[in-house]
């Protein structure tokens, strides 16, 4: 059974539907991290008022708090179901969820889990005292308490399970973009490696605990390669030939300037499977968004709407332009060539304000008149800059519901351009 499909096209851009064992996604669509399970300082109900359609969590910390073995049982502590609060899209249909993290935090929609690996070398990799990379997989020591842990391709699908997310990625390994083509390519292949181990416990996994099709995780592979057009399509080539759900782009989406790298998210996304989910992990800035899904990528994940919103940063539509008719215009259109960026007019549908700057001392006009998020519908600049400078969470909880709701608007934009 394919749990994915394509309804509509604009260019390498696609408009299409992604089943789950929570409800359906329309893609694109863009994913808040939800990383210790909760997004921080917002609750399952601001979260789905706001439209928000899924979350991700990660392995990686999970694992070490609460741990895997205490999210098989986690529940609520009284009967209430988990957040029956119908998202604005329709997502997170189910009546009811089971056990593992849904429960736990309180979110009936679906949810992916990141297998951890990314945080798993990065601590490495800042630290090597921390802990070792080999071949079974990644040995290290937990940042909270010091304990040893060994995070394997087999233990972090396993841990996925206990979890009972509904997409979950396969353990990769992750290197800078700058290492050495020889580094690189031993990535890539241990990527793979890794990856068909993660497919054979997936499997095994299904049988096990009984799961058919229809309820069944779906599962990633990741596609790594950094830099190298070769690399990626040969990672994506041989993942593929292993065979998973959908794809994600793994590794660092721009160059040690900071320039998008237009070749190689476009390259790895022709790489993909036509009739699987594209995943680009990680990639979060509105005009990145624009220009990945431009290019063929359907999902997204990130901190920023909320972390810039906790520092008081917020994401504006232009007063020029309406939600229903943006065009996002992208200069260099006709002629896409290897060697051009493909840029977005990021003045054309979007601006960011620093609510703490002293010009919004006396601004009594809402942040966005065309925003319909808790912040704009009922406060003022003035207010929101007076709750920042008075220290008070609500201010954070405020501007990163708008910045979600941004995001929301962003991809329902996206989804009527096709």
């Amino acid at each position: 059974m394919n749990h994915f499909s394509v309804e509509n096209r604009k260019g390498a851009g696609r408009i299409g539907t992604l089943g789950t064992g929570m409800g359906e996604l329309r893609t694109p669509f863009f994913m808040p991290d939800a990383t210790r399970a909760s997004v921080r300082g917002i609750s399952a109900g601001d979260l789905a008022a706001s439209g928000i359609p899924a979350l991700v969590v990660n392995t990686y910390h999970l694992m070490l708090q609460p741990g895997a073995d205490f999210m098989k049982g986690a529940g609520p502590a009284s009967n209430a179901s988990p957040a029956r609060i119908a998202p604005r899209n329709g997502a997170g249909g189910c009546s009811d969820a089971g056990g593992g993290v849904h429960r736990f935090m309180h979110w009936e929609g679906p949810l992916l889990s990141d297998s951890g690996g990314y945080q798993v070398y990065s601590l490495i990799h800042r630290n090597p005292e921390l802990g070792t990379i080999t071949e079974d997989g990644a040995e290290f020591r937990s940042v909270i308490d010091g304990s040893k842990h060994l995070l394997t391709p087999e233990r972090a699908i396993g841990i996925q399970f206990d979890l009972g997310t509904d997409m979950m990625v396969c353990l990769d390994d992750p290197r800078p973009n700058d290492v050495s083509l020889e580094e690189m390519t031993a990535s890539v292949e241990r990527t793979i490696r890794w990856a068909a181990r993660c497919k054979k416990e997936y499997e095994k996994q299904i049988a096990e605990r009984g799961l058919s099709d229809e309820n069944r995780p779906l599962l990633f592979g990741v596609v790594q390669g950094g830099t190298s057009v070769e690399l990626r399509r040969r990672c994506a080539t041989e993942l593929a030939v292993i065979g998973f759900d959908g794809y994600g782009f793994g590794g660092r989406h721009v160059d040690a300037a900071g320039e998008f790298l237009e070749e190689i998210i476009r390259e790895t996304a022709l790489s993909i499977p036509e009739d699987a989910p594209r995943f680009a992990l990680g990639i979060g800035t509105p005009e990145d968004i624009v220009r990945c899904q431009r290019l063929g990528w359907d999902m997204f994940d990130c901190v920023i709407p909320t972390r810039e919103g906790r520092h008081g940063r917020l994401f504006v539509m232009t007063d020029e332009q309406r939600i229903s008719n943006f065009q996002f215009p992208i200069s260099n259109q006709v002629s896409i060539s290897n060697d051009r960026m493909l840029k977005v007019d990021t003045e054309s549908f979007y601006r960011t304000i620093n609510i703490n700057n002293e010009q919004f001392t006396r601004d009594f006009t809402p942040v966005d008149p065309d925003c319909d998020c808790e912040l704009c519908a009922n406060h003022t600049k003035a207010y929101l800059r007076h709750l920042f400078r008075v220290s008070d969470p609500l201010g954070g909880r405020l501007a990163s519901l708008h910045n979600l709701r941004f995001y929301v608007r962003l991809m329902e934009a996206l989804s009527a351009e096709g």
